[in-house]
């Protein structure tokens, strides 16, 4: 027979294979990237996003020197992002506490920014009263309410 297996978070399930990819470009925290507006704030995270750390080779166990932090800018704020340079890196190495980027690279190209969901229209009152008419069957106020605006919005579709 089977057994049920514990009920896990989905943040435990994703963070095991998006430590991976976050690894394989050079973020040995996903902290840099998840928590990226409050680390630098919400203007330069509005033109500025990072894309990888680029940590130099070690040399014959000389201490190593801090990584490169590339940023993907939107291409007429990259000068802006560039003058700010010294106040993202030391965001970044405050967040730190140590100094882990020593550079930033900048790279044009579009943010990849979430896709913002269009806002629903509005319902004409006009039809919402005639769908409501049409109910007569319905003797609650508010369902008889909530049904004429669902008829409305799914007829102005």
């Amino acid at each position: 027979m089977n057994t049920p297996r514990p009920i896990r978070k989905l943040a435990d399930l994703t963070s095991e294979f998006m430590a991976d990819a976050f690894r394989k470009q050079g973020f040995a925290a996903s902290e840099l990237v998840t928590r990226w507006k409050d680390i630098v704030g919400t203007e330069i995270a509005a033109h500025a996003e990072p894309v990888k750390l680029q940590w130099p080779r070690e040399v014959n166990g000389e201490p190593a020197e801090p990584a490169t932090l590339v940023l993907r800018v939107d291409g007429p704020v990259s000068i802006e992002i560039q003058h700010q340079s010294a106040v993202i890196l030391e965001r970044i190495n405050r967040f730190f506490g140590w100094p882990a980027v020593g550079r930033i690279a900048l790279r044009q190209a579009p943010l990849s920014r979430p896709k913002v969901k269009a806002a629903p229209p509005k319902l004409d009152a006009a039809e919402v009263a005639r769908v409501e008419s049409t109910l007569t069957a319905v003797t609650d106020d508010d369902l008889r309410a909530a049904l004429g605006r669902l008829g409305a919005a799914v007829k102005g579709r």
